[in-house]
């Protein structure tokens, strides 16, 4: 049995350890109040029994909880005061300076919640290991100095989570929508390098990339971009290539018709594609920012975004060279083709390529395809999009934060303004809590709703004064040089923080077991539905009015959770100890999304879960679990129609793994090794070294490729398939 301590190592767990702390306590009081050796050995018992039963590591901290417990039960209450004198005069020490023992553990590899906190970060390199140092002091800075006490308190209770308070010391926002149009169109500057205008499509992508690296090490969460920005250099190449293949039929004393040199001229713009769209999959996975990871990239395709004619053909062309690419895949360091995490992909369902026959139907084939070989691309419903968004279709902010529609009125280009936008950051409640807190007592349920939004508001105006006042100099790609506005030096990023400009967002948590403990059922019941979309309603009327309040734009997230969900539970089992149905697992359920457990088709699941998507305007996305589809790529393109007549966002989680030791190409296992911990295995072999396989899941919105937390691990080993393999 393996135990996590305060620095973050996994050790096994060692009951001499509690016996020899019961004694260093029992020897300070008189013989007549201390404990007998076969009391403390039954306290030692009693805890030990207690870990078993947590199914995961416990913390020293609930460790020394249970003993403080047993001492308390056995009558001995001069011990237990003496122990806890002892404990607390320890953690005093501690406080005095909280970090080393955090980074030594880093640099030595032998932290095993900050390896399994980021499933795209390798915490072995060392870029990793510095940008994870510089989180630990962010933090301890945080905590310390620039978050009030009642807020640091909720986060370290799991009442609410701030998120990545390791990049809060520093004014970064978290994620956005890159201008991309202006700085290629208009020139940018890159590391004080003058870019302009580029004269090829493969250029224009290659700069694309650089930016692309340049904006992940001045944010914290993803960025995304559109083909629609890069596809007009095309046309630059292809006139470019018009006017050397005549030159050369010339030269070769051939007059040429226009035919024949326009036939070899789209011959050269494919290769010219292929190279720039292979410029952009590989830049992309092997650059790496300042943070120690690929940037978190999102690639929009959207057909309609330019209007008809050479340029959506030619989008067309970009958008099936790039997902031509990514069904190929990329080679690990085996040579073996495996799935990236990186860039993600979003593909736009609607009326000229959603029906067989339609112009693009050819495009939306290939998706499916890609989509059962990779788990990318993700699919947004222009009709549904337009419905909740003013009319609007636009990609997300990373995986899944959505901007609130532009209400400022048509800009000069006669559209609204999405890309140049960002995200000023987030805090999540964790609505379990909330529910467990009130003991089922429905009026207390919606006072502690009010009490704890509004700590959220606390914390999410935090962020924002955080940000008011930042210089442009800070970032200068980003607000100087065309990402995301064209700020003067030293102006202050001000007024991208008011009025509808930049959102920030109220994440919230577990309204699957916060509906069960509640109702007694899950909210896929009646009634379990009603009071479920009650409490959306709630928060999003609570953004509703701080808006009105502020003139900031504060919008319902459907938070990810990605180690957060381990954070949660464990918290909650602390709290309110083991209930069935609600913390009995070893995480909590994204958003509203239905328990990972609970039988359910995909088709009535995707129709369940729009009502809710809805209610979440500020991010959320769906799923459906499915099996190996490469068989049935009909399946798949039946989903795909679905969800454009029934729900703004999905995705369709395949699996895509691979075994080094024997080549097993397939689903690598989760098993419980001899310790019962969650540990990944090849059916086909029995290896369960990790550095020896390529597994690929989807957790978060975007893919993960460097395992989970316990918690995680846990939750996609419990998932349950939505489409039958019939």
């Amino acid at each position: 049995m393996k135990i996590i301590k305060r620095s973050g190592k996994e050790v096994t767990f060692d009951g001499d350890k509690i016996i020899a702390a019961i004694e260093k306590a029992n020897n300070e009081v008189t013989e007549k109040k201390r404990l007998s050796a076969e009391e403390i050995a039954n306290i030692e018992k009693d805890v030990e029994s207690n870990c078993a039963s947590l199914t995961r590591a416990a913390s020293v901290e609930e460790i020394q909880d249970l003993v403080e417990n047993g001492l308390m039960e056995s009558g001995k209450f001069e011990v237990a005061r003496k122990y806890i004198t002892y404990r607390y005069q320890h953690a005093l020490v501690r406080k005095s300076n909280t970090t080393d023992e955090q980074i030594m553990s880093l640099i030595e590899c032998s932290n095993e919640e900050v390896k399994q906190e980021n499933s795209n970060k390798n915490p072995t390199v060392n870029s990793v290991q510095r940008d994870y140092m510089a989180g630990e002091v962010s933090k301890d800075i945080t905590k310390r100095f620039l978050l009030p006490e009642d807020v640091v308190k909720a986060h370290e209770a799991g009442i609410i989570h701030f998120h990545d308070s390791d990049y809060f010391a520093q004014r970064m926002h978290n994620c956005c929508l890159v201008n991309l149009e202006d700085m290629l169109q208009n020139g940018t500057v890159i590391s004080e390098t003058m870019i302009e205008r580029p004269k090829s499509f493969s250029t224009a992508c290659n700069i694309a990339t650089q930016a692309i690296a340049q904006i992940a090490s001045s944010q914290y969460g993803g960025q995304s971009i559109t083909l629609s920005h890069l596809v007009p250099f095309v046309d630059v190449s292809r006139q470019k290539f018009i006017k050397e293949v005549r030159e050369e039929f010339v030269s070769a004393g051939i007059e040429p018709t226009d035919e024949q040199v326009r036939e070899v001229a789209e011959m050269r713009v494919r290769k010219e594609i292929e190279r720039g769209v292979q410029v952009i999959q590989y830049q992309v996975i092997t650059l790496m920012t300042t943070n120690g990871q690929a940037p978190f990239i999102t690639v929009f395709m959207y057909l309609d975004e330019v209007p008809e004619g050479q340029l959506r053909d030619d989008l067309a062309l970009v958008i099936e060279e790039m997902l031509k690419q990514r069904i190929v895949g990329v080679k690990n360091e085996k040579g073996v083709l495996i799935t990236p995490a990186f860039p993600k992909l979003i593909y736009v369902l609607d009326e000229d390529n959603i029906t067989e026959g339609s112009k693009y139907w050819h495009i939306t084939q290939l998706a499916a395809q890609c989509t059962a070989k990779r788990m990318v691309p993700d699919y947004i419903s222009g009709k549904k999009m337009r419905e909740y968004k003013n009319g609007d279709v636009y990609p997300c902010m990373g995986c899944r934060s959505f901007l609130t529609p532009d209400t400022e009125g048509l800009g000069e280009n006669g559209k609204h303004k999405y890309y140049g936008r960002f995200n000023q950051g987030v805090v999540t409640i964790n609505l379990v809590d909330v529910a467990c807190s009130s003991a089922g007592d429905e009026e207390k349920f919606w006072q502690l709703m009010e009490e704890r939004t509004e700590l959220c508001k606390k914390a999410l105006m935090c962020r924002h004064k955080r940000l008011l006042g930042t210089p442009s100099d800070v970032a200068p790609i980003l607000w100087q040089f065309g990402a995301l506005a064209r700020l003067k030096k030293g102006e202050p990023i001000d007024k991208l923080l008011f009025n509808n400009y930049s959102t920030i967002s109220l994440g919230y948590a577990g309204l699957c077991e916060c509906t069960r403990y509640m109702k007694g059922v899950s909210h896929t019941d009646p009634n379990g539905k009603e009071f479920a979309l009650k409490v959306m309603q709630f928060l999003n009327d609570k953004c509703a009015t701080w808006r009105a309040e502020t003139n900031i734009s504060f919008s319902l997230y459907g938070t990810p959770l990605e180690s957060t969900t381990y954070k949660f539970a464990k918290c909650l089992q602390k709290r309110f100890g083991m209930i069935p149905g609600v913390t009995d697992r070893n995480y909590i359920t994204n958003s509203y999304h239905v328990h990972v457990t609970e039988p359910i088709d995909a088709f009535t699941k995707l129709k369940f879960e729009s009502e809710f998507q809805a209610l979440s305007p500020g991010g959320a996305i769906s799923y459906v679990e499915v099996p190996n589809m490469m068989d049935n790529i009909d399946a798949v393109l039946s989903v795909m129609q679905y969800i454009y007549d029934n729900i703004m966002y999905a995705e369709l989680n395949t699996k895509s793994d691979y075994c080094q030791c024997c080549g097993y190409n397939g689903e690598i296992q989760i098993v419980n090794d001899e310790d019962g911990k969650l540990v990944w295995k090849c059916p086909n072999c029995g290896n369960t070294d990790q550095t020896k396989m390529n597994v690929a899941r989807r957790t978060c919105g975007y893919i993960g490729t460097q395992y989970w937390n316990q918690g995680r691990t846990q939750e996609i080993k419990e998932r349950v398939l939505h489409l039958s393999t019939n």
